[in-house]
């Protein structure tokens, strides 16, 4: 991918909030709060590669960057995490950049459009939205898929977590206006993880996906606090020394 075309990419995930609305089914969001321990990354990690690399890549990111930062060894992400090749057929490496190896063009052909670059969907979509939306698909056999979802009606993404979440199909009431709400809903065949184990499996998948959003933040975070720390203690030094300075001095 040249510069230029990544340039688009980026601009296109940064203005995506603007047209939320009118992708979105307007359902209520759930408040999500995302984890930083090294083990939530890493299990998000492994969720991410195993069910959403395929189609989706995050290649604003090396996977080293990545090792470093949520305290794996090269070698196990080489071992457990890598599973594209290069364009000489050799396994990918892991100083190279999250991509994978879904062709724009397929994957136009597949799912009507190119699946997007999820470096930055935490940050475009938001957490809330991303935690809601991956806890929210249900069974609709009129979807190219099977699936559809309440917060994205319409949506083109398969339910690629069926095995786990199993198939669910919505509830709907009516209230006193006429407006139907969402009630919840109705499990139709169980999946693998029981509704607690695979809201714990979102949680890690979300927490990583807002780790490629700002994987510095916590760095970033912690220098702030050394800066106002810093300049607090400049200030009272500061304050002496103008005391000092000015003591002697008649007014």
């Amino acid at each position: 991918m040249n510069s230029l075309t990544k340039i688009i990419s980026v601009a296109a995930i940064l203005v995506a909030p603007a047209f939320a609305g009118a992708a979105g089914g307007g359902a209520a969001l759930d408040h999500f709060t995302p984890e930083r321990t090294d083990r939530t990354l890493q299990r998000g990690a492994k969720v991410f590669m195993n069910y959403c690399s395929g189609c989706h890549s995050a290649d604003y990111h090396r996977y080293s960057h990545m090792a470093r930062d949520i305290g794996l060894s090269d070698s196990a992400v080489v071992e457990n995490l890598i599973f594209t090749t290069d364009d000489a057929g050799e396994k990918t490496k892991v100083g190279a950049l999250m991509g994978n190896n879904m062709s724009a063009e397929y994957g136009k052909e597949a799912f009507g459009v190119v699946p997007p670059n999820l470096a930055l969907v935490a940050r475009s979509r938001g957490v809330d939205w991303l935690y809601t939306y991956m806890r929210s698909f249900y069974l609709d056999e009129s979807r190219p898929f099977g699936a559809n979802n309440t917060v994205f009606p319409q949506v083109g993404m398969p339910h690629v977590l069926s095995d786990l979440q199993g198939w669910r199909k919505p509830i709907y009431t009516t209230d006193s206006e006429g407006h139907e709400k969402l009630a919840g809903f109705q499990q139709v065949t169980a999946g693998t993880l029981s509704e607690d184990e695979y809201d714990a499996t979102i949680t890690d998948l979300v927490s990583f996906l807002d780790y490629l959003g700002d994987p510095n933040r916590e760095a970033r975070h912690s220098l702030g606090i050394k800066v106002m720390l810093f300049l607090l203690i400049f200030l009272v030094l500061a304050v002496f020394l103008k005391k000092e300075y000015w003591k002697d001095i008649p007014h």
